[in-house]
């Protein structure tokens, strides 16, 4: 009977969730994979460069138009401002700056006073995207990366180009340049496009289907009241995580479909774009490698923007400038806010515990790998291994922990509207706060053997 159970289960799933939720996701992103194809073809032609950014701008705009109808004004009226700003400091040595604060400004009025909770929440990506594009570009002409000040069809191409204007991943001005220049086709070019495509699409399905079912149904683990909890907050996180990488995986397609993420090597091409690296998250060495694997290319541009120049501040609260851009850039939700800044403080704890246990005790025990040839004595001994697996369980334990937010059993509605600060008190109350003690009591122990 219980075998019938399972298998009529499964039989029920697949017909139920798996099948439509392909079918659906495909049907949802088809037209943006043939602009992005479509506009990598018009590349070749050999078209003039403005041609080609002309060309990309619509292409972006329509896509805009595709997914949110006529509230894309509010990402147009952003990149307008932006390339205003942009003119208006061109002789000074802080566009970075000025363009840092406009979207900022931009991005909490228009949350809190311009437009509705729901329609800001939907367009929040894209405008993140935008905003990412204009003040990297800012920080590049200070520091002389980029040569001069784009024209404003430059520009336009540039924040619309149409690979990443709804899903991302952020690129470089000097990488759009490449795009646009137009690579041959490749067999390793469409076998890139393909396997992304293919890993988005199952991660969709494992998010949405399997994800929230995992115990009993695919794991049989049962247990006490306490370890439903856990087991019901590990299911969520999972989800959640596989939602991200379903958006990585598809921002990859989408961006390498249309020319962009790849790096040469004298006259080899490599389709190199990663934005998420699975495997890295599920199974860490660190919490600190999960934070950098989650998203590659917006650790990059938080690592390379916000960071560097927080720096001065010193490391403690350079990370957490960091962490708080990250959330003022991801909207003014809270449980989004609690979850980054958190992650500031677990990870920056972590981070100094294990290299002072890794200076005690002269092994490789950092938060990341050592490179070879590193100074420490104990390499990869047992009980080195052995150390860094329990930091690895401690950091899915947090994961576990932070990801009990998002709630697989949640109202679509909430979730539109984000999540408020009594279901994150709730949540993580349900848990004793765990992982907060934890890193309280990593600290201190931290602060013992300092």
């Amino acid at each position: 009977m219980a075998a019938f159970s399972r298998r009529d289960f499964y039989q029920q799933l697949f017909q139920g969730c798996i099948a439509p939720t392909a079918q659906q996701g495909l049907e949802q992103v088809w037209i943006l994979l043939l602009i992005c194809l479509c506009c990598r073809l018009l590349w070749r032609i050999g078209l003039p460069s403005y041609v080609k950014h002309l060309s990309t701008m619509a292409g972006g705009f329509y896509s805009l138009y595709h997914f949110f109808q006529l509230q894309m004004v509010w990402v147009v009226l952003l990149s307008l401002l932006c390339y205003l700003v942009l003119f208006l400091c061109r002789d000074s040595s802080h566009r970075g700056v000025f363009l840092s604060v406009t979207t900022l400004i931009y991005l909490l009025m228009g949350e809190m006073h311009m437009v509705d909770t729901v329609t800001w929440h939907k367009m929040r990506g894209a405008q993140m995207i935008v905003a990412m594009k204009a003040v990297s570009l800012g920080f590049d002409l200070d520091r002389g990366h980029a040569p001069s000040i784009p024209s404003p069809v430059e520009f336009m191409g540039y924040i619309y180009f149409v690979g990443t204007v709804i899903f991302g991943p952020w690129i470089s001005f000097c990488g759009y340049l490449q795009a646009v220049e137009g690579q041959k086709l490749s067999f390793p070019w469409l076998r890139k496009v393909s396997f992304s495509l293919l890993s988005c699409l199952l991660c969709l399905i494992i998010s949405t289907c399997i994800a929230p079912y995992l115990f009993p149904y695919f794991i049989p683990i049962y247990g006490d009241r306490l370890l439903r909890k856990w087991l019901r907050a590990y299911e969520s996180a999972v989800s959640f995580h596989f939602s991200n990488y379903f958006v990585g995986f598809l921002s990859e397609g989408t961006a390498t479909l249309a020319g962009a993420g790849f790096t040469e090597e004298k006259e080899n091409v490599k389709w190199d774009l990663r934005v998420s690296q699975p495997l890295n998250v599920e199974f860490p060495r660190s919490m600190v490698e999960v934070v950098t694997s989650w998203n590659l290319p917006m650790s990059k541009w938080l690592h390379s923007y916000v960071f560097k120049n927080a720096l001065s501040l010193g490391t403690f609260s350079a990370i957490i400038v960091t962490y708080t851009a990250s959330a003022l850039l991801h909207g003014l939700s809270f449980h989004l806010a609690a979850v980054l800044l958190s992650l500031g403080f677990i990870t920056y704890v972590e981070y100094v515990l294990r290299k002072r246990l890794a200076a005690i005790f002269s092994a490789c025990i950092l938060s990341k790998c050592c490179l070879p040839g590193c100074a420490h004595q104990h390499k990869t001994n047992l009980w080195v291994r052995g150390v860094n697996f329990l930091f690895g369980v401690l950091a899915i334990f947090h994961l576990t922990y932070l990801g009990s937010l998002f709630d697989v059993d949640a109202e679509d509605s909430t979730e539109e509207q984000g999540y408020g600060m009594s279901h994150t008190v709730h949540k993580w109350s349900e848990l004793s706060w765990a992982s907060h003690w934890v890193t309280f009591g990593c600290w201190v122990f931290y602060r013992l053997i300092s």
